[in-house]
């Protein structure tokens, strides 16, 4: 059985959801320490004006667990992002086949960023097709850092093999995982074609919501399905 053990981003990039595809189990890592300026609650969209960040604002500061980061909801960031997205992709092709289904996730108050981001992504992946099994490290009570902690996570779900981003290259401790019988392999994001998308230029690096509001039903084809030759 194949894992991945990521961290919840908000409405993370097709590459994100290219992983999710390719294993049995994902399991959101949510009891590590939270990080400031990086995918957890924020990401882009392309706009007329090229692309912009869609921010979650959160409370606290950073020695906080991921899943203890809880969303600031004293301003109308809610109102204002929505807008932002509509004007941004109101005339894609498939805007308004998948407007309702995908703003709908502003439609709760969450508790947590956490809360936000795994609702966000299942949804996401129902849209996508995707079938995985989802679970998070918070309900599997394994102790441990670093790839101690991973490892823990795969023995204790039964995963025999499990599948990293490529920058875990740079540090990972590849031995550890041979050691424990668990086979390691990293995602390569390379090759992903371009797809029809608005404005000037092509950007990879943005939300899926780009893709599928562009592509609908077609999206997967741009991230996993080129492979077998379906674009």
């Amino acid at each position: 059985m194949k894992a991945a053990i990521i961290q919840s981003n908000y409405l993370p990039w097709k590459g994100y959801f290219d992983i999710i595809h390719d294993v049995d189990v994902f399991v959101f890592l949510e009891d590590v320490q939270y990080t400031k300026q990086d995918w957890r609650n924020r990401n882009r969209i392309k706009t007329p004006h090229g692309p912009k960040w869609i921010i979650v604002p959160v409370t606290g500061g950073i020695h906080q667990k991921i899943f203890d980061v809880k969303i600031d909801y004293s301003s109308n960031w809610i109102e204002k992002q929505k807008r932002q997205i509509e004007h941004s992709y109101c005339k894609a092709h498939y805007y308004e086949n998948y407007k309702k289904e995908l703003l709908d996730i502003f439609i709760k108050n969450f508790d947590s960023l956490s809360e936000l981001n795994i609702f966000a992504i299942k949804k996401i992946s129902k849209i996508l097709g995707i079938e995985t099994k989802f679970s998070k490290s918070t309900d599997l009570n394994v102790d441990g850092t670093k790839d101690d902690k991973l490892i823990g996570i795969c023995q204790k779900i039964g995963a025999n093999s499990y599948m990293s981003g490529p920058a875990a290259k740079n540090y990972i401790k590849i031995d550890k995982f041979s050691n424990a019988n668990i086979e390691l392999e990293f995602k390569d994001y390379s090759g992903y074609p371009e797809y029809p998308q608005l404005w000037n230029g092509f950007e990879h690096s943005v939300s899926i919501i780009d893709l599928i509001f562009n592509c609908g039903d077609k999206a997967p084809n741009y991230i996993w399905g080129w492979r077998n030759g379906k674009q």
